[in-house]
């Protein structure tokens, strides 16, 4: 049962900004481009028209057989949970829009073998809702704790898992999307090709590699792996680098000195930019129905992108809005100008 989401005030550091949809009820807080929300993300995606968004993206709870603080669901219970908001997130995106979803892994309660909860979810919101896998992404954090204790760490049968798989769905085969808004830089190797010039050949694999391949076209096209930067040498050969500074952020350094618990599963601004970048230009709408720490809004905020995030939490809420405060002297590395600059690259 939906309650009345009006009766929350706005929160005192809210500024005035434009209103992305005028279907929606006050938002707990807005920004310049966008607004949060606090409220059932099945309460609040019936506000938003049909076919007015461009990108969906959102890191939901995962389906874990422990409960966690913020609320995920039972694994056996996960896909018929998702698939409700999953109807709307359909009817909301525009033809050429993106469903972009971060998921985590599962055991089977007492025993060392995977749930596949996020294959069944693909395999339903495709059969069932029509939509389309545009590409399968793969999250890797090699700082990640070893877990589950009991397999990895005890019974030494299993190693750590480091990879959240992300799905990229959208209505149709041709969504929006320019891999050239998040070149990477150049490797070594391929700088010195650049510079020394390549000679046409056949390469062992069979590939026919033609003079077009030493032309410099600004930045290299990245990889459906995005990982960390500490990562080994090798690794960051085929890796999309994110910056890992999370644990040392203004969001983080800011909830401390307020006394706010910090969102406990947030995922990197840079992750959601990537994607913010990739599937949108600017003045798009993107929505995070899962909002957390609010990583998404912030992003998309830098990026001139208007934005919707919603959360049920407003403890999260709380420390959420700290990421759009102004840095203090003792953080000049923190502003939005600084934010941009670990961002991907533009093409």
């Amino acid at each position: 049962m939906c309650k009345d989401e009006t009766a929350h005030p706005r929160h005192p550091r809210s500024t005035k900004g434009m209103r992305v949809f005028n279907t929606l009820p006050d938002p707990y807080e807005e920004r310049l481009r966008g607004a949060t929300f606090l409220a059932d993300a099945l309460c609040l995606l019936p506000t938003i028209p049909d076919q007015s968004v461009n990108l969906v993206l959102t890191s939901p709870p995962f389906a874990l057989t422990r409960k966690k603080e913020y609320g995920n669901e039972d694994a056996d219970r996960y896909v018929d949970w998702f698939m409700q908001f999953a109807r709307h997130f359909h009817r909301i995106l525009k033809d050429d829009g993106s469903l972009v979803v971060d998921l985590g892994g599962a055991y089977l309660p007492g025993a060392p073998v995977k749930s596949i909860y996020q294959f069944d979810l693909l395999i339903r919101m495709c059969r069932e809702l029509g939509f389309f896998l545009a590409q399968d992404f793969y999250h890797y954090n090699p700082a990640r704790l070893p877990a589950p204790a009991e397999w990895v760490n005890v019974r030494r049968i299993r190693v750590k898992d480091s990879v959240n798989v992300v799905w990229w769905l959208s209505k149709s085969c041709y969504p929006k999307a320019n891999n050239r808004a998040v070149l990477k830089e150049y490797s070594a190797s391929m700088q010195s090709l650049l510079s020394n010039g390549y000679k046409p050949k056949l390469r062992p694999s069979g590939h026919d590699i033609s003079g077009k391949f030493s032309r410099n076209n600004g930045g290299a096209i990245p990889p459906n792996l995005i990982g960390y930067g500490h990562a080994g040498e090798a690794e960051l050969e085929n890796l999309l680098e994110i910056a890992n500074t999370e644990s040392n952020s203004a969001y983080i350094m800011r909830c401390r000195e307020a006394g706010i618990k910090p969102h406990p599963a947030r995922f990197p601004v840079t992750f959601a930019a990537f994607f913010i970048k990739l599937l949108t230009e600017e003045e798009d709408v993107v929505v995070d129905p899962f909002a957390g720490s609010n990583s998404t809004g912030y992003a998309a905020e830098l990026l001139n992108r208007r934005w919707v995030s919603v959360e049920m939490s407003e403890d999260y809420l709380k420390g959420a809005v700290l990421r759009f405060e102004a840095p203090k002297a003792c953080e000049p590395d923190l502003a939005p100008e600084a934010a941009l600059s670990l961002l991907p690259l533009e093409g």
